[in-house]
């Protein structure tokens, strides 16, 4: 059974009929299949799917990007990857089942494989944990990152997640203690990291593995500090606006590469990825191959510099660096000071400070 968001509503119209349609049995018995009406309501249903794929809004994005049937990161890892082997645990306290990850071969080159996984149905979610980390789940990938550093094994991240654990549990085990770790490792490591934002890319949960060589999203994904309904919640204290918040935090994929935060957007088939799967791995296979084969040729310390001035750069075009293609290192401006004192409101507010000064020191003697 298919599902529906409520924006398709028409779409789902069109789709009961076409299924009533091709099926030859009816009320009166055996009938015959109307071809030629069958071809008319489906090129009905391809202009809808244009009318409204092409106009949705960033609060349509997000549901669209939490749309039940969405590919999730276990569908990419059983199709892209061979010999996939899974490892568990952190060395400190346990598993976490919210995160997948393991070695596995791509194109026959060995690849650390990290996904985020949501589940597909009730009792696999709840496993899950819906797809929210706990810390056991970022230091198993911290020492899972820290070995394909060592053996020079390029990292490939499946971003899925509506934001870290909020539990008790979690925050008294450090979650935002691993949470600060994991982005911290990923910012060190030599080997080339590949982010894929597939769904939802929530808060530190998702930047504790985003922080990549090249940080890449669906074409209908989201990506950002917070929940519309939280940021609605925080701001107007007011859940039911998070459409207003969904349009002020810019969390599109096509925002967000704008905005120079992500580097290049994977397109989805008409309709959203649930609807091509096939379609959907064979651009994301491009894309690991395409940006793999990108950083094949540089040295270590050439992807950390990368990594580094990457991220640097977000924000700071006209910020304090002389020189945006090299901010390995931070350098504050040059003032004039000559130009400054020559300012009415800085003269002003100096001569008022000296007779403040001049009048204690009068007082006190």
């Amino acid at each position: 059974m298919k599902n529906y968001l409520n924006f398709e509503t028409d779409i789902k119209n069109l789709e009961e009929e076409i299924e009533k349609l091709k099926d030859p049995f009816n009320q009166s018995g055996l009938s015959e299949v109307d071809t030629d009406k069958i071809s008319k309501t489906q090129s009905e249903l391809d202009e809808k799917l244009k009318s409204i794929y092409s106009n949705l809004d960033n609060w349509q994005k997000t549901m669209l990007a939490r749309h039940e049937d969405r590919p999730k990161s276990k569908f990419f890892i059983d199709n892209l990857f061979e010999d996939f082997i899974s490892l568990s645990g952190d060395r400190f306290y346990g598993e976490d089942e919210s995160v997948l990850a393991g070695f596995a071969k791509f194109n026959n080159q060995s690849v650390l494989v990290i996904g985020q996984e949501k589940g597909e149905d009730l009792d696999s979610r709840i496993k899950r944990n819906f797809g929210m980390m706990r810390p056991e789940g970022y230091r198993k990938t911290i020492r899972l990152m820290n070995l394909a550093n060592r053996f020079n094994i390029p990292i490939i991240s499946f971003i899925d997640t509506p934001g870290a654990y909020p539990g008790v549990g979690a925050e008294e085990r450090g979650q935002a203690e691993a949470i600060a770790k994991s982005i911290e490792c990923c910012m060190k490591l030599e080997v080339p990291t590949l982010a894929y934002i597939i769904g939802e890319g929530g808060s530190g949960g998702a930047i504790a593995l985003a922080s990549s060589s090249s940080v890449n999203m669906f074409e209908n994904a989201i990506y950002s500090v917070i929940s519309p309904e939280g940021c609605a919640t925080i701001l107007w204290r007011d859940p039911k606006k998070m459409l207003d918040a969904a349009k002020a935090m810019k969390l599109s994929a096509q925002d967000l590469l704008q905005l120079k935060i992500i580097d290049e957007i994977i397109e989805e088939p008409l309709g959203g990825a649930h609807r091509d799967k096939d379609l959907m791995l064979k651009n994301l296979k491009n894309s690991i191959m395409k940006n793999l084969k990108s950083f094949k040729l540089m040295s270590g310390e050439e992807i950390l510099n990368h990594r580094k001035n990457k991220f640097l750069k977000i924000g700071r075009e006209k910020g304090f660096t002389s020189d945006i293609n090299n901010l390995s290192y931070l350098k504050t401006k040059d003032y004039n000071f000559k130009q400054m004192f020559s300012s009415k409101k800085i003269l002003v507010i100096l001569f008022c400070l000296v007779l403040v000064s001049i009048f204690s020191l009068i007082t006190f003697l």
